[in-house]
């Protein structure tokens, strides 16, 4: 057989050849449409913008953009050029932003104009960044953050109608394409390297009936963002399937989403339950006879959300799982045939599952600290680890200490699963006290550190609590010293400044004394079964 790459650039080659015509929309206030082969001719024309900017090689090419027909662009023309796309994650607190941009040692970042006023209070702790290039998403005349008189800032578009296209080739399908960072939960945002290789391959999966199952008649709506876990892979699908591809831009309101899907004929819309949960209101005698597939990830997919879904459009939610670690998606729900015939509400539960791994991934569960597999019973619950070619072997330089992957080459994702005789994955449960809210992750441990340096605050202890829209808040139980007195309202406005605004605590219980284990831990097992029945609206 011949030995040919795998790479990005055969990807971009085939829908500038194969599929012309099909489209790439960006929704928002400034919509633009645009045909894969208007597109094309735009990201070879940036992969010169980076020449002409003086960008290394090999250099680091950040992003802090909503997905857009810019955005994929992006997602070609640097790893095409052999520079490596960073996407940072425009939901994470400053600080972890100005760690990652570091980090990463990002040498430009391209900024939508509807994010510049979150961005230019961190340029200066990004001593590394050397250009900042604007992409205008948003209307003529409407407000917005002056661009600095500054020679760092540049026009997307007129960098682009000055540059000369250039010719992709990329020489070794292992070297870097893309990375990403976790949302630092335990310790520092911890950074995962996509090669090529592993970025071609999940591709080849999400396209297979087995994972997304994409196909060329389909127009995709990833609602899950770009910044994150590069789109659940995909904006490198649909191009390599020959789908037309519709962008939110920077409206992800409930009624955005329902627009794109109704006047731009949605046939596949993926995103996390959150998204799903806003929509659902507004589907009363809605119509979408094109949609035929909506793969959520991120969190569990409440059975109720898929089922309501499933009465109101005909179509039901499917769950998929992944990480940032397993490129992401590795995993994903469908009722197999030998279970076509059982009742609905049967099915729903196989649904609700995180399903069967994709051809390429294996998984297995083992106790904490071993290596032996256990049973596939769907009783026996263990940590769930998988191995496959666009699973992380390692992190990107990574803090002293931390391991990714088993002795015996096993990625652990810190999950506790079960899995049926058949293959199918259930998670029950997490390894760590982590509060995951929307999809996104936030840690109890950095929230209990903070509240215990307040002065009134002897102990605190944050867990997870049910949220309708959410899935998951976090609950702040707090102990305070004998004779203090603090409010609820005092230590969240003490909070405030320090974290993300999506990590404050919906709320503050005050209680005796944190429950502790037998070796002096505090036991938020024991506090989630005290505050179970606890209800946030």
């Amino acid at each position: 057989m011949q030995d040919s790459q795998l790479s990005l650039d055969t990807i971009f080659r085939r829908a500038e050849q194969f599929f012309p015509d099909k489209t790439v929309y960006t929704g928002g206030p400034a919509p633009t449409s645009t045909t894969y082969a208007e597109w094309a001719a735009r990201t070879r024309r940036l992969g010169g913008v980076f020449d002409t900017l003086g960008i290394s090689s090999d250099g680091r090419v950040g992003t802090f953009a909503w997905n857009s027909g810019r955005h994929l662009e992006l997602y070609f023309a640097a790893p095409c050029t052999g520079r490596v796309l960073h996407t940072l994650n425009i939901r994470l607190f400053p600080d972890q932003v100005v760690y990652i941009a570091n980090h990463a040692e990002d040498e430009v970042v391209f900024v939508d104009r509807s994010l510049l006023g979150l961005f230019l209070p961190l340029l200066d702790r990004m001593p590394l960044v050397r250009h900042v290039v604007v992409m205008n998403d948003l209307p003529d005349g409407a407000p917005s953050v002056e661009v600095p008189d500054d020679p760092r800032f540049h026009d997307y578009e007129e960098l682009l109608a000055a540059a000369s296209p250039v010719e992709f080739h990329v020489e070794d399908e292992n070297q870097a394409a893309a990375m990403c960072y976790t949302s630092g939960t335990t310790g520092n945002p911890k950074g995962v390297v996509y090669s090529h290789r592993s970025t071609w391959l999940h591709s080849i999966g999400v396209l297979t009936n087995a994972g997304i199952g994409l196909h060329e008649t389909d127009t995709v709506l990833p609602v899950v963002p770009m910044f994150h876990a590069n789109a659940w892979g995909l904006a490198h699908a649909a191009p390599m399937a020959g789908a037309s591809l519709v962008f939110p831009g920077p409206d992800m309101s409930p009624q955005g989403i329902l627009k794109l899907l109704k006047e731009q004929d949605v046939t596949l819309a993926a995103g996390v339950p959150t998204i799903w949960q806003g929509l659902l209101p507004l589907l009363d005698g809605v119509e979408l006879p094109k949609l035929r597939r909506i793969p959520c990830g991120g969190s569990a997919v409440p059975l109720a959300l898929s089922e309501a879904f499933r009465a109101k459009l005909g179509k039901p939610i499917l769950q998929a799982w992944g990480m940032t670690e397993t490129s992401p998606v590795a995993t994903s729900s469908h009722v197999p045939t030998r279970d076509q015939g059982l009742p609905e509400e049967e099915q729903a539960k196989l649904r609700a599952r995180q399903g069967l791994p994709l051809p390429g991934v294996e998984v297995r569960i083992v106790e904490p600290g071993s290596i032996e597999p256990l049973p596939w019973n769907d009783e026996a619950t263990g940590e769930l680890q998988v191995r496959g070619p666009w699973i992380a072997a390692e992190y990107y330089r990574p803090d002293e200490g931390v391991e990714l992957n088993t002795e015996d080459g096993w990625m652990k994702t810190g999950d506790v699963a079960a899995i049926d005789q058949y293959g199918s994955v259930r998670l029950v449960d997490r390894t760590k006290d982590l509060v995951k809210s929307g999809g996104e992750w936030i840690s109890s441990v950095e929230l209990e550190n903070l509240l215990m340096a307040h002065p009134a605050i002897k102990e605190a202890a944050v867990i997870g609590v049910p949220h309708p829209k959410w899935d998951e808040r976090p609950l702040a139980c707090v102990v305070l010293l004998e004779g203090a007195s603090a409010t609820s309202e005092e230590i969240l406005a003490y909070l405030a400044p320090l974290v993300a605004k999506w990590w404050l605590p919906d709320a503050v219980e005050f209680i005796d004394e944190v429950p502790k284990t037998s070796v002096g831990k505090f036991s938020k097992k024991d506090l989630r079964t005290r505050f179970a029945d606890y209800h946030l609206s």
